[in-house]
């Protein structure tokens, strides 16, 4: 019985590892249910004298009455028992959830198809576990299915598994093993709770098997502790000095979902790597470089950008035809065609996006690629653009001024996925958006002051030495040091034109790259973030706030309808704007603002670009090492804190005139003697307790059967203490046993100078590494340490130890 609770208990507490695959939580109440059919079943097997082969048949025969009912109950019969038309029902949803797990990358939505598979499988597992550790006795094997469920979103998701839940995790595994020891004692009685005494005074009884079970639950509560701090007191290994932040967890061959970290956090890496390496290849049809986007990050929740997940329908797959039309593309808009022959580099890795101008109406490529209808972006679950040689056709619009101040709103259901802001959006942002433009304009011309804004009026810098777009970092590029890259321009200026009702996301990708020979090169320096804004009619534009050539990003282009000057809010006595250069002026290549072949770590113009290398390897190192000699301090400053305290103790006392005196209230002359009052004094108790505890420091023994005279005598002679320090002992030792056994203790002087004497001789008379080691590393305080955890330890006993019902008691 124990164990089948404890192998359900596990199993539950390894399942809530699977929560980053999941958008609710539908599937972790369904997958409990399903282990509390399984276990109930197996408790109940267990109460009776049935064969042991007998309960895995009943535990699954109980899922599969469970998962009919919650799954297809309207199908069955009395909505329990399975039909025909039930098992129909169930084979169709598990179809279902493997084509959404197909479709969805994680996290995945709940849907029914997932949630059944989900529960079935968590249903499966803790059969397993129970069939292992119940039935078979072997405990220690469970850790096999245990370590499949808990390896699926480690081996999906390319974030780490938070550490609450890896704990609980081993927790659960930790209760089964010491449920099965128990489970074998019992077998030869009833388990008795032995009291562990202090360790100063006593040694253990002979043949007490309570430190034996201490031991190993201090060794299994150590492994879990050392599993969660150590690796973060380790140096991370540095990304791949290619390509450090593709999409994919690597294994995604042959696999059905992908992970994916965030772009805009890894984006910085990219560009402060000391190499400058070949991402691909690239050549177009007209002979023009394009901006190449992998990521279209549409969600902003006041600390950073993410994408909503994206969906891939096997119907819109590449190699079926055409990409899904361009949203809020006309069909009467002009467009530009072009074709590009891509080609990736093979030293790419985990990159599960394909790089690709925007729109794309045609993408020619070998594996199974699929686009999101949204966003247009192209991903797989199975296959990885390292190596890979695609061509895509284009159909990039022409957006003109005039085509652009007459589009008409957005309709709602972009509205409402592209201008959500977080309520706790600070209001000087707000304030700042509405200052920087014009009122009156329209979206357009709103637009474009923005991007002037950035590039031109706002004072703002291009360097690599900031610190990411999360909420603070945003106010304080915004309203403060105006500072910062590719990052926080496209982050802010998405933000501001969502805050001025513009529809707006943050795209990621790479700049156009440099023309050699006629072919494209694009490079990990020309990785790049930039703002898309939606305008009815014309679709999603690309704007670029980010400054250009100068001190600014040298591949980044601005592109020519973004180019007309429209004039910001001023005061009457400004002067006008200068004209407005024309559409001629646009991404020429051979335009020395425009020179994409300068790195973000060279001289422009005088003016050097800031790059951040990040912390140095030895930097890092002497990090690592403080953080561990504080740690190891641990014990010191608890000792220096409990000195402290009896210290104040000594002072509080002094100060009171009527514990001086012995630390007993005076006798109440007008009460019987029998109700006089009396209370220990705080000031002798603390010198004692500290004399204690210096004895402990420096491995000096105290017998429990000493009294505190016989104890100064002792230490008087062995360590030939001096007369003053074998006398402040002396007066210590007198004042205890008068507080102790003395209707008054009478003066007691100062116990304050009279500790700091005795310590001093004691540390005199030992080892000076005896000495450093009280200090660093008193034993009393670790003495102490160790007691707690006993205690800890203890009150598990005692919760195993407890039983739901009372023994009936034999008549004698």
């Amino acid at each position: 019985m124990r164990l089948s609770i404890a192998s359900g208990a596990a199993t539950g507490a390894v399942a809530i590892a699977l929560y980053p695959l999941f958008q609710g939580g539908t599937w972790f109440w369904t997958s409990l249910g399903a282990i509390l059919v399984v276990t109930g079943t197996g408790v109940l097997a267990g109460r009776h004298p049935l064969p042991r082969w007998l309960a895995p048949p009943a535990q699954l025969a109980a899922l599969l009455l469970y998962l009919t009912t919650v799954f297809a109950g309207d199908e069955a019969w009395a909505g329990v028992l399975p039909t025909r038309e039930s098992v129909v029902e169930l084979v169709r949803l598990l179809l279902t959830g493997f084509a959404d797990i197909q479709r969805f990358a994680a996290p995945v939505p709940d849907s029914t198809g997932i949630v059944l598979l989900t529960c079935g499988g968590v249903g499966v597992i803790t059969l397993a576990v129970d069939l292992l550790a119940a039935r078979m006795r072997k405990a220690a094997l469970t850790g096999l299915p245990l370590l499949a469920l808990f390896t699926v979103p480690a081996a999906v998701v390319a974030e780490p598994i938070s550490w609450p839940a890896f704990i609980v995790g081993a927790l659960g595994y930790l209760g089964l093993l010491v449920a099965d020891g128990r489970e074998r004692v019992n077998h030869w009685g009833r388990a008795v709770l032995v009291r562990r005494t202090s360790s100063r005074t006593a040694q253990p009884p002979a043949g007490d098997t309570g430190l034996l079970r201490l031991s190993g639950k201090r060794i299994g509560f150590t492994a879990i502790a050392l599993a969660v701090l150590l690796p973060a007191l380790l140096p991370t290994l540095e990304p791949d000095p290619l390509f450090g932040f593709g999409v994919g967890n690597g294994k995604g061959r042959g696999g059905n979902s992908i992970s994916i970290p965030n772009p805009m956090v890894n984006l910085r890496g990219q560009l402060s790597l000391p190499g400058n390496s070949t991402v691909l290849t690239y050549t177009s049809s007209d002979s023009t470089p394009r901006y190449l986007r992998m990521y279209s990050l549409d969600v902003f929740d006041g600390e950073q950008w993410t994408m909503s997940q994206p969906r891939g329908r096997p119907e819109d797959r590449t190699s079926e035809g055409p990409m899904p039309p361009p949203p809020g593309q006309s069909s009467g808009t002009p467009v530009t065609p072009a074709t590009l022959k891509i080609t990736v580099s093979d030293e790419v890795r985990r990159l599960s996006f394909l790089p690709l101008p925007y729109p794309a109406s045609r993408v020619t490529v070998e594996g199974d690629w699929r686009p999101d209808r949204d966003t247009l972006m192209v991903f797989s679950t199975r296959n990885t653009a390292g190596g890979l040689t695609y061509e895509v056709v284009t159909a990039e619009p022409k957006a003109d001024a005039d085509r652009l101040k007459a589009a008409a709103p957005a309709p709602q259901e972009i509205r409402e996925r592209y201008l959500e802001l977080p309520e706790n959006l600070p209001g000087e942002i707000r304030e700042l958006a509405l200052r920087v433009t014009d009122r009156d304009a329209g979206p357009y011309e709103q637009a474009i002051q923005l991007q002037k804004f950035f590039t031109e009026d706002g004072g703002f810098t291009y360097s690599l030495a900031t610190q990411g777009h999360d909420g603070p970092a945003l106010t304080d590029f915004l309203i403060r040091n105006r500072t910062g890259y590719c990052e926080q321009f496209a982050a802010s200026m998405a933000v501001l034109a969502r805050i001025l009702g513009i529809p707006a996301r943050v795209a990621i990708g790479y700049t156009g790259g440099s023309n050699l020979a006629g072919e494209w090169q694009v490079r990990t320096h020309d990785s790049h973030a930039w703002p898309e804004l939606y305008f009815e009619g014309t679709g999603w534009l690309r704007f670029e706030p980010t400054p250009a050539g100068g001190a600014g990003q040298g591949s980044a282009t601005v592109p020519a309808y973004s180019r007309p000057q429209v004039t910001a809010p001023s005061t009457p006595d400004e002067p006008t704007a200068a004209p407005s250069a024309s559409a001629e002026d646009s991404d020429t290549p051979n335009d020395p603002a425009n020179r994409r072949d300068r790195r973000p770590d060279q001289e422009f113009g005088g003016v050097p670009v800031e790059v951040d290398e990040g912390v140095p390897p030895a930097a890092q190192i002497g990090l690592g090492v403080a953080g561990v000699l504080l740690v190891a301090l641990i014990p010191a400053m608890l000792r220096w804190e409990l000195r402290a305290r009896r210290r104040r103790s000594f002072s509080r006392t002094e100060r009171e005139p009527g514990v001086r005196d012995g630390g007993r209230a005076a006798p109440d002359p007008t009460g019987p003697a029998a109700v006089r009052s009396t209370r220990r004094n705080p000031a002798v108790a603390a010198a004692w307790a500290e004399l204690d505890d210096a004895l402990c420091d420096y491995g000096l023994s105290r017998q429990v059967s000493e009294s505190p005279r016989a104890l100064a005598r002792r230490l008087a002679a062995e360590r030939s203490l001096m007369p003053e320090a074998a006398a402040a002992l002396a007066r210590i030792a007198t004042a205890v046993e008068r507080m102790l056994f003395a209707r008054t203790a009478g003066e007691t002087g100062s116990l304050r100078e009279d500790v700091r004497t005795v310590r001093r001789a004691l540390a005199a008379t030992v080892t000076r590494g005896r000495r450093i080691r009280a200090a660093l590393l008193p034993p009393s305080t670790l003495l102490r340490m160790r007691a707690m955890g006993g205690r800890i330890l203890d009150g598990f006993d005692r919760l195993e130890n407890i039983r739901l019902r009372r023994p009936a008691r034999k008549n004698a």
